[in-house]
């Protein structure tokens, strides 16, 4: 497998993904846990689409204002599919939850196992807004003997938002993603954990426009311009509470301006490093 990859501050990402042509290519980010920078890659079908893969990459970053070196790398099949696997260690989350990879045993305690293999999909409790999500769905859980709430997972990733939901005891539990593999992927965990959630492809902004349930819970761990642009369609999906992810701290104002135009009230926010979720209390409640 060869591709066209940078490093730049995690700043410029969302920008980045905004105004990147795309055509041919697909961009793709991710940050080591280890490293201040996250990478950016082009993972490309044909080696000879390198050249203009670079061209596409460095455009993208002048109109950002980011300077980073742009290389060409090789990279063997085995190793790029799995390489996730070196930073997902099991890990406890919120007051409840332990994130653990389908291949390390689950640990004995009284904490809720979610067992996953995210593959390709994003979501492993990792990153800032994943474990902001999970906290506040910790957090909202019903209590032993409540009408279990209802669940809404937009950009399901690996399902573990979804999942987690499940396992804390809302019902129904429904999530969707724009990608295919995601959805794929988070059947299996879902499956692999025992639970019933039902994922679906969708994206939002869709010019098929689906009609999308309700849930007393919805959680919307995308970037911050997608819910500033799709906003009028996330709204009247969230019956009671609204979590508001995958927002650099610059932004959170905003985007949660945004939503407040539209009825919503700030219940409170969680800040982990440079990003910013938002728990927001529907105009419905």
């Amino acid at each position: 497998m060869k591709y066209v990859g940078c490093a730049v501050q995690e700043r410029f990402v969302n920008p980045l993904f905004e105004v990147f042509p795309g055509g041919d290519f697909v961009l793709s980010s991710f940050r080591d846990v280890e490293e201040p920078l996250t990478r950016i890659r082009i993972f490309l079908e044909d080696p000879a689409d390198a050249v203009r893969a670079k061209e596409a990459l460095r455009s993208a970053l002048e109109i950002v204002g980011a300077k980073s070196e742009v290389a060409e790398f090789d990279m063997p099949d085995d190793d790029w599919k799995l390489a996730y696997r070196r930073h997902f260690k099991t890990e406890e989350i919120g007051r409840r939850l332990v994130t653990v990879p389908a291949w390390e045993p689950i640990p004995s305690g009284p904490r809720i196992p979610v067992v996953l293999d995210p593959g390709l999909a994003f979501g492993t409790g990792k990153h800032e807004t994943t474990r902001a999500c999970l906290e506040y769905i910790d957090e909202l859980s019903p209590s032993p003997g409540d009408k279990p709430p209802s669940f809404l997972d937009m950009g399901c990733g690996s399902g573990i938002l979804s999942i987690a939901a499940a396992k804390l005891g809302f019902s129904p539990v429904q999530g969707f993603d724009v990608d295919q593999e995601a959805v794929d992927a988070s059947i299996e965990n879902a499956q692999r954990n025992g639970v019933a959630v039902e994922f679906f492809r969708y994206g939002l902004g869709s010019r098929v426009k689906a009609a999308l349930p309700s849930a007393d819970l919805v959680v919307a761990n995308i970037l911050g311009p997608l819910l500033i642009r799709f906003a009028g369609e996330i709204a009247p999906c969230a019956k009671g509470h609204l979590v508001i992810s995958g927002i650099l701290d610059e932004l959170y104002s905003e985007v949660l301006g945004t939503f407040e135009m539209l009825g919503f009230s700030e219940v409170s926010r969680k800040t982990f490093g440079e990003w910013t979720t938002g728990l927001l209390s529907s105009p419905e409640k």
